[in-house]
């Protein structure tokens, strides 16, 4: 039970600040308590170090709710946490400041994902994988938006749905109930889940646009719903990438990451960038895990999860701030020694042609996502923007994104097996090559510039794989055309008839037969 204690600190959190809201809304210590809140579950979650590995289990279904806190889960843990943390601290520079709503949606969110990177079995995570859905989409329908975008929304949440039906079914099907029980067979199928879940097979974009969703309650969105899917592919047995079937997959895969990748350097901005940023992360852990290296999932895993979260919550920087942003980032992505992702190149299956011919895309695609990485923390600041805050905000929000970037440099040295990692010295050095040789001639090639929003602003990353969206699309659209239907039959007097005519059927159901 212990290790649910960082889980259980942030949903209370964020029950005691939604309670505030509605009936204190003008309560002046609510930030105090969202501090205290995050802090105590940081600081409990470095508190499973001795103890682990450490596992909780409840017979509430079938299999149990099976929870584990060991060196796979707490990198991600750790990370969520610090997450959550960040965003409360780096709040006091926002404009709605303080927004009591927003931070007990992250907390909500921060707890479930907790959960899900908890889950030590495909049943418990499919529950979180749907509690996280279900918060995901209605967060994402409360604002009055288009209906476009609506549709958008629905299609991703059906396209998550399917993932958590996967799940269950390899569960059942390979009657795997427990993690370490799980076969080659069962692995790959958690491998094409995690990816559906992630956008990575088929390729395609967030559901929702990202230029309507800013600041940290966005953030936490889009990176605790990333790291609930990302924990699966570490718990994959490596013998899957031995099966037929990865090297293609494989493949596909590298296609995916390299084009996210360049989309991602060439976005105007961070957060027109994200969803790519998300999808080329996720498609180098994807790719490691059917190389046999989930580690190396791990590893890129919390890159994305910190260095993004410190680059899309730095709104407002001074020069100082932006190239230490840039360096630990860069270094968080550089996969050289000691670093968090320098296991990430690894690989624990045999040469195989398809293997060989996507570890060139894979590489370059590390060496764009850096390229653009940098790009991004090194934008023009605005330093009037920081300077026209008081100044205990203007202290406290560079610690914020500093708890990010030294939690970034701490995992590559301590707390899991993937720690202080020599890894691949060669695919390293030659990704910074790459990224050191496309800087320079940036200012040379038109297409290496960033490009406008609209040009970026497509549904899909790649058109023959719009199969599955196009499926939801048209049950969403059907639906509402049924209820349209409905909705104008039972409207006015016609209402009345079919309202008696339903009320007959129903009686005649009930009432029971005479001989």
């Amino acid at each position: 039970m212990f290790i649910l204690l960082p889980a259980l600190l942030l949903l209370i959190t964020a029950a005691a600040l939604a309670t505030l809201q509605v009936f204190q809304p003008a309560f002046r210590y609510a930030w105090l308590i969202a501090s205290a809140g995050a802090l105590l579950a940081w600081l409990s979650v470095w508190l499973w170090l001795p103890v682990m590995p450490s596992a909780f289990s409840a017979d509430a279904y079938l299999g149990g709710a099976r929870f584990l806190a060991d060196s796979i889960s707490w990198p991600y843990a750790l990370s969520l946490t610090t997450l959550a943390l960040a965003v409360i601290i780096t709040s006091v520079v926002r404009p709605n400041f303080p927004n009591l709503f927003s931070w007990a949606g992250t907390f909500t969110l921060s707890g479930l994902g907790l959960l899900a990177v908890l889950a030590n079995g495909p049943i418990t995570l499919a529950f979180a994988w749907a509690a996280l859905d279900l918060s995901e989409l209605a967060a994402q329908l409360r604002p009055a938006g288009a209906l476009r975008s609506t549709e958008r929304t629905v299609i991703g949440f059906g396209a998550r749905l399917l993932s958590v039906l996967l799940l269950l079914w390899a569960a059942i099907y390979g009657k795997t109930f427990s993690f370490e029980t799980s076969t080659a067979q069962s692995g790959l199928l958690f491998i094409i889940a995690a990816a559906l879940r992630l956008g990575v097979l088929p390729a395609q974009i967030s559901s929702a646009p990202e230029s309507s969703m800013r600041g940290g309650f966005s953030a936490s969105l889009r990176l605790v719903s990333a790291a609930a899917s990302l924990i699966l592919l570490a718990r994959v047995p490596s013998a899957s990438a031995d099966l037929p079937l990865a090297p293609f997959l494989l493949l596909i895969t590298a296609a995916t990451g390299l084009y996210a990748a360049f989309l991602w350097m060439r976005a105007p901005d961070e957060i027109s960038g994200r969803p790519f940023w998300i999808i080329a992360l996720a498609s180098l852990a994807v790719a490691a895990s059917l190389r046999g290296n989930p580690l190396g999932s791990l590893a890129w895993g919390c890159a994305l999860l910190l260095a993004g979260g410190a680059l899309f919550l730095a709104s407002v920087h001074n020069n100082i701030l932006a190239r230490g942003l840039a360096l630990v980032g860069a270094w968080g992505l550089s996969a050289l020694p000691f670093s968090v992702s320098a296991i990430g190149w690894e690989s624990g299956t045999p040469a195989h042609i398809l293997t060989w011919l996507s570890l060139p895309a894979l590489v370059l695609a590390q060496a764009l996502l850096t390229l653009g990485f940098i790009r991004h923390a090194l934008r023009p600041a605005n330093p009037s923007a920081l300077e026209a805050q008081p100044i205990w905000s203007r202290n406290l929000y560079p610690i914020g994104i500093g708890f990010l970037l030294t939690t970034l440099i701490l995992l590559g040295l301590i707390g899991w097996d993937g720690a202080r990692a020599l890894g691949s010295l060669p695919s390293a050095l030659t990704a910074g090559a790459a990224s050191a040789a496309l800087y320079w001639l940036t200012p040379r090639l038109r297409w290496l510039n960033p490009s406008s929003a609209r040009a970026i602003s497509t549904p899909t990353l790649n058109a023959p794989l719009d199969t599955l969206q196009q499926f939801f699309g048209g049950i969403y659209r059907g639906t509402g055309r049924l209820i349209d239907i409905v909705s104008a039959a039972l409207e006015g007097e016609g209402g009345i008839l079919w309202t008696l005519l339903f009320l007959v059927l129903f009686l005649a159901l009930l009432t029971p037969e005479t001989r």
